[in-house]
């Protein structure tokens, strides 16, 4: 006569304790045991639970503390022919999701963007930047890239979306119409233009970006040059002026009759022009700046004032003052 075989106990009690910072998701390991009807789930702080059974959505749970039977289970009823209460252990799968923000991650061109720009024709440029993401949409996370795996850590997401980011960012960056030299002027504008732009890749796995950040954008080293040059010359305050300068000493060379010297002088007669050009701006332009310095030095006079005999409240009173400092 054969011994009955010994059946492992009914899972009770399931939930994710202290893991890895890094896992985005973890499957409970069941070893085939069932679950009894009856048990508790608990689900933590910044975390999400879902029940998959026969390969079907079975629930989500947030955080607390969930009672599991086939009341709040559905489809288990429909699943297995139950009827309403009936009570008997039943085999699901649970999954656990993490849905904090996981911060700082990594992004970058692989190869080089070729941008239009208006002064050096196509350019070719590359950019790094980091990103924040949370999972909100753990149904759809799971179906759409998760799949059956036992667990995912966010680094591998993290090269997947890689993928997504860099050919939006280079078409952000052409939107945004931002010339080459001026790109690491408007890193804060340009962020705001690829968000918007990448965030539907993200939701179709089920996932917020709720950061996206440019750091740094590489130029072309004949970029780099030609603008060293413009600035180290120190004689123009614009490329315009630049190369009306070169096109001067250009059209000096072809003319073969003009010696040496005479070529030098015209060089330098157009040099002297520019700078006296550049000199009267300069002048022009402190003179209007000095003007509305003292202008906004009066109105922060006028406001202490106010703020001293209290006719204003000190929160106001910071208000008014950030207001009128930005405008310097």
């Amino acid at each position: 006569m054969s011994k009955p075989t010994s059946r492992l106990p009914f899972i009770e009690i399931i939930e994710w304790e202290a893991h890895d910072p890094n896992l985005l998701m973890w499957k409970t390991p069941d070893g085939d045991r069932e679950i009894k009807n009856g048990a508790k789930l608990i689900v933590r702080d910044s975390q999400l639970a879902m029940l998959i059974s026969e390969g079907q959505l079975a629930g989500v749970f947030k955080a607390g503390t969930h009672t599991l039977h086939t009341q709040n289970i559905p489809i288990l009823t429909r699943l297995k022919g139950w009827k309403y209460g009936f009570e008997s252990p039943f085999k699901i799968d649970v999954y656990f999701f993490s849905n904090k923000q996981f911060v700082n991650l990594k992004w970058g061109t692989p190869s080089p963007i070729i941008l239009r720009d208006p002064q050096f024709g196509q350019v070719r440029i590359r950019a790094f930047g980091t990103y924040n993401v949370r999972v909100t949409d753990v149904d759809l996370f799971f179906k759409e890239y998760a799949g059956n795996r036992e667990q995912l850590d966010i680094t591998e997401f993290e090269k997947k979306l890689r993928d997504f980011i860099a050919p939006k960012f280079g078409e952000a960056l052409a939107l945004s119409k931002i010339a080459t030299l001026d790109i690491s002027q408007n890193l804060s504008a340009l962020n705001a233009r690829i968000q918007p732009l990448i965030q539907p890749y993200f939701e179709n796995f089920g996932v917020e970006i709720t950061q996206f950040t440019v750091t740094a954008v590489n130029l072309p080293e004949e970029v780099i040059s030609y603008y060293d040059k413009v600035t180290g010359m120190n004689m123009v305050n614009n490329l315009e002026n630049f190369q009306k300068f070169n096109t001067a000493i250009a059209t000096s060379n072809e003319h073969s009759r003009i010696g040496e010297g005479a070529q030098q002088g015209l060089a330098m007669g157009m040099l002297l022009t520019q700078l006296n050009q550049t000199q009267e701006q300069q002048k022009t332009a402190y003179t209007s700046t000095q003007e509305n310095e003292d202008a906004i030095a009066d109105r922060l006079q006028k406001l202490k004032n106010l703020f001293d005999n209290g006719l204003i409240d000190e929160s106001e009173y910071k208000a008014k003052k950030e207001v009128i400092l930005g405008e310097l």
